[in-house]
């Protein structure tokens, strides 16, 4: 579920060591860390793990509250973003620095937002620094907790801390014997996302407007249709193209988080106003969703508004699957929000899809197809020497991902992979959703064992 993670946001003055705990705790080196102030001007993010409970951080640039630099005033505001939006707040401060004016600033800011603080004191890489512990009670939030991000000390008292502030374990778990639908309704602004997720739900649960930017954020309601489906429905932002968006603004943040729900989704609506037709932002949004191996239904809104004749929609269906040919597989409906036309066909689209992205083959079934596949195109041969597919197996689903035991990668150029993927389409559908493949080497000497 895209928004049940909580958001844990690091914050503090610059360059007391937040980014080396957001790339020590995330696994990889995402945030750039530099002992220069600054280094981080925007809000990074990444999934992680602790003790069983999942959680998003945001790493952010650094406060520095009295500063009248332009650069340093954006920065500052995006680590306000990040703390309305956040769960609980890691504010750090620098243990060799010792208390300074400025975290006493960045404290009055953090009182003010009334969510869980968690006064963490880095760079305490040795004993004789413990001392300096104590000087941080005196902002007033309560016990610091000491650690050395750099040499990975007390980390781990410090994440308990932080997921002791997320709710009760039961409340973020899903029935295991219900299926849940992470349904992601996403598109450009103003082409009636929010009015498709209102008539969904038979209700005003998002705010609609003629104005592009309304949603500012993605907004999760779970909802059991008649059929007895139950689906999470996440309406998102409008997501425009880098240059329409002001660098700092709060669009921006609203967009990350719209890309944050395709990626946490089972299945993309993908919105198009029917009047403007798939316009080259159309077209990236689709390819996060491919990308991000997402199950996908296009949604030609507003048909209603275009003047037609005999022919009109099947010509258009034909437009929009050669404008995002490398989407293909999937659906196109026709409705209209507004009136309700045909919004009744959405769920059992929805239902196909997300069918086919889970959907699992034989292992039988599928070597049967790709040794068909191979008589009736023979495998490419390059510099005298030709691909050879030993077998095949489905590794893993949502979406169908396929393991393909092959003697050379080399050799398996992308025209004969998409020719195995339309054969493996004809055979079992997957109308919907991507499909992935996974080469691995082997010779025949390993087949054989």
């Amino acid at each position: 579920m895209a928004s049940a993670r909580p958001l844990v946001a690091i914050v503090g003055r610059p360059n007391v060591g937040k980014s080396t705990f957001f790339n020590k705790i995330s696994g990889h080196r995402i945030a750039i860390v530099e002992d220069i102030p600054g280094v981080t001007r925007d809000r990074i993010y990444a999934d992680t793990e602790w003790m069983g409970r999942k959680f998003t951080m945001i790493d952010t640039g650094g406060i520095d509250p009295k500063s009248d630099d332009v650069l340093l005033s954006q920065m500052r505001h995006q680590a306000e973003l990040a703390m309305e939006m956040a769960d609980v707040i890691c504010f750090f401060t620098d243990a060799r620095a010792g208390m300074t004016p400025d975290d006493e600033e960045v404290a009055n800011m953090l009182r003010r937002t009334h969510k869980p603080v968690l006064l963490v004191v880095n760079k305490l890489d040795h004993a004789g620094l413990n001392d300096v512990l104590y000087e941080f009670y005196a902002l007033g939030l309560g016990d610091p907790m000491g650690i050395s991000a750099a040499n990975m000390l007390g980390l781990g008292d410090l994440l308990d801390e932080i997921v002791s502030h997320f709710p009760p374990q039961e409340e973020d778990e899903i029935d295991e014997e219900e299926t849940v639908i992470q349904l992601a309704v996403v598109g450009r602004p103003n082409v009636g996302k929010s009015s498709l997720v209102n008539r969904l739900l038979g209700q005003e649960r998002t705010m609609v407007s003629n104005i592009p930017g309304t949603t500012r954020d993605a907004i999760d309601t779970r909802f059991t249709a008649p059929h007895g489906q139950t689906y999470n429905i996440i309406d998102t932002a409008g997501i425009r193209r880098k240059r329409a968006i002001e660098d700092e603004s709060l669009e921006r943040y609203s967009v990350i988080r719209s890309l944050t729900a395709i990626r946490h989704c089972d299945v993309a609506l993908l919105l198009i106003d029917a009047q403007e037709g798939v316009t080259d932002q159309d077209a990236r949004i689709a390819g996060l969703v491919r990308d991000e191996g997402k199950a996908c239904v296009v949604i030609v809104n507003k048909w209603d508004a275009l003047e037609k004749e005999t022919g009109t929609l099947e010509n258009f269906r034909k437009q929009v699957l050669s404008d995002l040919k490398f989407m293909d597989y999937a659906n196109v409906l026709f409705i209209s929000a507004l009136t309700g036309q045909r919004v009744v066909n959405v769920f059992p689209q929805v239902d196909a899809a997300y069918e086919q992205y889970s959907r699992r083959v034989g292992t039988g079934a599928l070597n049967d197809v790709l040794g068909d596949a191979q008589m009736a195109l023979q495998p490419p041969t390059i510099a005298g020497r030709k691909l050879k597919i030993y077998y095949g197996t489905e590794s893993s689903v949502c979406p169908p991902t396929f393991s393909l035991f092959i003697n050379a990668e080399e050799l398996m150029h992308f025209s004969y992979q998409r020719y195995l993927e339309n054969c493996l389409r004809k055979a079992f559908g997957f109308e919907g959703t991507p499909i992935r493949f996974n080469l691995r080497e082997k010779n025949k000497e390993d087949i054989k064992r």
